[in-house]
């Protein structure tokens, strides 16, 4: 099988089906052992310029109608998979059937599988769905099972504390507040989300709106950027109207974390991601630290 969706690789390997995968997409990173598989995909533009360039660019590709993923059709069709997983959630966060259509694609008897995940229940039948489509549903079903079972610690533990209020932002320039299955994560580890809706898609927002919500938590966890690419956007948000006026950062509860592999990615880091919350907003530790590992605070 080919996965060309980082979230499916890591669903593939939960499920104990790693040896399948013969392809990968550039984004796919974990297990760190699939990195070793070949990259059958890469970004159609610079995506080491600014967050203000990448976002200009990409609305433009969209607009024009222009792919942002170039595909290895030729290297695709000779690993001849039975299945090919992406997704179709959004046009812009991975690769897409159409852009494997549109690339030339044709692997003989190939299963184009695409994963939709704007919620949580979402993400967890995307498990299911996968195991299914590799002949191990049973193995699924425990899968979920363990990741709902683990959701629930969380909610458990945090539930004896006060709920702060909290936003978090996708992207810092133009400014973007997390939406899909993000609100549920906050929720889980009893915090009150103030901007961004769940199961709906992010969008632009004027920086006014953040600083009306002042927060008591801010997180700061662009999607695709890891912790230290994350923690450059610092200037873009220094630079903010009345940045030092917003009650975390007058308080110290302005976080940045690894948007990349937990708060944007719809696979098995999600419930990793509430867990990180539960700590974030209470001190609560369910499974193990991450303070200094996915995430920091912004220190004075």
């Amino acid at each position: 099988m080919v996965s060309l969706l980082a979230s499916a690789t890591e669903i593939v390997c939960a499920l104990g089906m790693g040896d399948c995968l013969v392809g990968r997409s550039h984004e796919c990173d974990w297990p760190e052992w699939v990195r070793r598989l070949p990259t059958l995909s890469a970004p159609t533009f610079d995506v080491t310029g600014s967050s203000a360039e990448i976002d200009r660019e990409v609305r433009r590709r969209v607009e024009a109608g222009e792919p942002l993923y170039r595909l290895d059709a030729a290297e695709i069709d000779a690993l001849d998979a039975e299945v090919l997983f992406a997704q179709e959630h959004c046009e812009v966060c991975a690769v897409t059937p159409g852009d494997v259509a549109r690339a030339g694609c044709s692997t003989p008897g190939a299963q184009v599988m695409a994963l939709t995940a704007g919620t949580l229940e979402g993400i967890f039948h995307g498990m299911e769905r996968v195991a299914d489509a590799l002949g191990v549903p049973e193995r699924g079903q425990a899968l979920v099972a363990a990741e709902r079972d683990r959701l629930r610690c969380v909610t458990e533990c945090c539930a004896g504390h006060a709920a702060p209020t909290v936003v978090v932002l996708e992207w810092a320039d133009p400014i973007f507040a997390m939406g899909n299955w993000g609100p549920e994560l906050v929720e889980a580890a009893n915090g009150h989300l103030l901007l961004g809706r769940r199961g709906e898609h992010s969008q632009a927002i004027p920086w006014q709106c953040v600083r009306e919500a002042d927060p008591e938590v801010l997180v700061v966890a662009p999607c695709g950027y890891d912790l230290e690419r994350a923690e450059r956007e610092l200037p873009l948000l220094t630079a903010r109207e009345g940045w030092n006026e917003l009650r975390a950062v007058r308080t110290g509860r302005v976080a940045f974390a690894d948007g990349n592999r937990y708060f944007n990615r719809s696979g098995m880091t999600v419930v990793e991601t509430a867990e990180i919350l539960a700590e974030m907003l209470h001190g609560v530790v369910t499974s193990k630290p991450t303070e200094g590992v996915h995430w920091r605070w912004l220190r004075a």
